[in-house]
């Protein structure tokens, strides 16, 4: 599903997937969650729901396991207050963005970039570069 259509889906159920688990979910499980995203599928059967957990990782576990049990009431919820035909079933997923951008960040700072010993030798770096892209021309 793509387009203006389904990003705003996609960001009315983040919204509302907030709000009721933060209001209504009674599960203890279900500590402090944030929904990071949702993608949902073209045909609206399904969505996926992409929690990052404010405790350790180890809670984010049952948190899934909760949000899971939950999944049932959430989305009868979300039937009553939304405005589309087909609520999609909902599928919690752990967000691995931050991980991600963790381990970019590390790649990029094991880079090693030679040190140029003195302004002139990248003075001539640079006019060398400069001469390459004129002939290049």
């Amino acid at each position: 599903m793509k387009g203006k259509r389904a990003a705003r889906l996609n960001e009315q159920l983040k919204r509302e997937l907030s709000e009721l688990i933060r209001l209504q979910v009674r599960d203890p499980r279900v500590g402090s969650v944030t929904i990071t995203g949702v993608d949902v599928a073209a045909d609206l059967g399904s969505a996926k729901v992409f929690v990052r957990s404010g405790g350790p990782q180890g809670d984010l576990e049952s948190t899934l396991e909760g949000l899971t049990a939950a999944a049932p009431f959430l989305r009868s919820e979300l039937g009553r207050i939304l405005r589309i035909r087909k609520i999609p079933e909902l599928r919690f997923q752990r967000d691995r963005s931050l991980e991600h951008a963790q381990r970019i960040d590390q790649i990029l700072s094991e880079i090693v970039i030679p040190e140029l010993e003195s302004d002139t030798e990248l003075d001539d770096v640079l006019d060398d570069e400069v001469d390459q892209e004129s002939d290049d021309e």
